[in-house]
This record gives structure tokens, sequence and C-alpha cells, in this order.
């Protein structure tokens, strides 16, 4: 799997916005100049979030960005596909979808169990868990395998 660099800083963003003190909006300056996100890619993200309903904007001198419902409630599997779309496509279409023949149609088996496996993980995980560097055990088990972390 690949992670956009835009599911990658919508993330981060998020992250940030989350860990701050209450409900105080923080700008889409001070969000890019500490999570190091490119202002104007950063601006089509937050826009992307907001039509999700995953964040709000607040106008005035003291607004900026903040969550629109409880960040314990934002899965990344929210995230991601509120600026990537389906979790899991093969050449645009949802693995149900694609249709394949003869010997191929095993395949589309494949995209749904690596769809299943994804949800597992990314529906399980909140921006509030990752705001408190605090991972569902069951998420934190898979990273224990030293498996894990080689690149095959």
């Amino acid at each position: 799997m690949r992670v956009s660099a835009k599911a990658d800083y919508a993330l981060r963003a998020l992250i940030e916005i989350a860990g701050r003190d209450g409900a105080k909006p923080v700008s889409a300056e001070e969000l890019g100049r500490t999570q190091d996100i490119p202002h104007g890619f950063l601006q089509a993200i937050l826009a992307d979030l907001r039509r999700s309903s995953i964040v709000v904007s607040q106008r005035g001198q003291s607004g900026g960005w903040r969550m629109a419902r409880p960040a314990s409630e934002v899965s990344v599997a929210d995230v991601i596909r509120a600026v990537d779309g389906p979790l899991v496509s093969v050449y645009g279409l949802r693995p149900e979808s694609v249709g394949y023949s003869g010997s191929a149609e095993v395949l589309q088996l494949v995209w749904i169990a690596a769809r299943s496996s994804l949800r597992e993980v990314f529906e399980s995980v909140s921006i509030g868990d990752l705001a408190q560097s605090s991972l569902p055990e069951s998420v934190r088990a898979r990273t224990l395998d030293e498996d894990a972390w080689q690149p095959h």
C-alpha cells in the first residue's frame, strides 16, 4: 500500500489540531509551520476535511481550524477516505466492482481481503489515539512482529 502525501499531511495536521488545549482553533499557517506542510497543499487538504465534516473553520482574529467532532470519533480510515477516496481501488474501481474472467477471477478476492485487513487497522485507530500517542492494543501488537518492520 502507498500512503499519499495528502493522507500523511492530513493526518499530521489533525494530530496537531487534536493535541491542542480545548477546542481552540489553529491557523493553517501554524499547522503548516509546525508540521512542515506546504501552505497551498494544506489549504486544499483542510477544504477536503471540511467537506467531510472532520474539521470546521472559524473566521476572525482568533480564527483557524478545529475538529468538527471529537477526535476519538474520527478514524484514520475516515481521513484517508476524505482526502484520497476508497482505501483500496483497482484501476479507480472499488474491489467489489472489478470483474475478472477465467483463472484471474481469484484476484478480486485478494483485493477484498486486502481492504478488510486495512480496515482492521485504519478503522480502529482514531485521531484521538494518535494525538495521545496511544494505539489500540490490536494495532500495537502488529508492530511488535519483527517481520512487520522488514521491507519486503
